[in-house]
């Protein structure tokens, strides 16, 4: 297949097609006319490519990867690094869908306690400092929604240097 039809196969476009080509990462064959030529091995490679660049893989450390695996004594060896590597990006990638799982968790804690904002008929915002637990079924205030409110104890919101205080981590 030409270079037109692999960007549609792939969903790359043929300016990355020409980059991968140019860093090492496909080798295409060529026609009598010039025509770049790719096959399967070449369909394979890019969606090689998209998957490690889906895992967060940069293309010069694709080429290092493939340059690694090339330059290796044995074909063992050449895997074992390849499987190192996978084992580290599937345990980044493990604690991330845990940290992301927490993140969901947290945001749905948030929404449910929220909701009895909705029927809240008080007319400023000073009362949600002084909101009662009573209002929302005993849930403790989630901690997505307890860092809204400043000065909790003093019934008022504190209005200094909120600048400062939006930039501090």
């Amino acid at each position: 297949m030409k270079i037109g039809q692999l960007a549609r196969k792939t969903g790359k476009t043929v300016r990355a097609l020409h980059l991968y080509e140019e860093m090492g990462l496909l080798s295409p064959e060529r026609s009598d006319g010039g025509f770049r030529l790719y096959g399967s091995d070449e369909l394979a490679r890019v969606y090689w490519i998209s998957k490690l660049q889906d895992m967060g893989f940069k293309l010069g450390q694709i080429r290092g990867l493939l340059e690694a695996v090339e330059s290796s004594a044995s074909a063992p060896g050449a895997m074992h690094g390849v499987r190192e590597l996978f084992q580290s990006k599937l345990r980044d990638t493990r604690e991330q869908i845990q940290k992301l799982l927490q993140l969901e968790r947290d945001i749905a804690e948030s929404l449910s306690y929220l909701e009895a904002c909705r029927s809240c008929g008080e007319p400023s915002t000073k009362a949600c400092v002084e909101c009662g637990d009573d209002r929302h079924g005993g849930l403790p205030e989630p901690k997505l929604v307890s860092g809204i409110h400043l000065n909790r104890g003093s019934g008022e919101a504190n209005t200094t240097n909120s600048n400062e205080e939006l930039t501090t981590p």
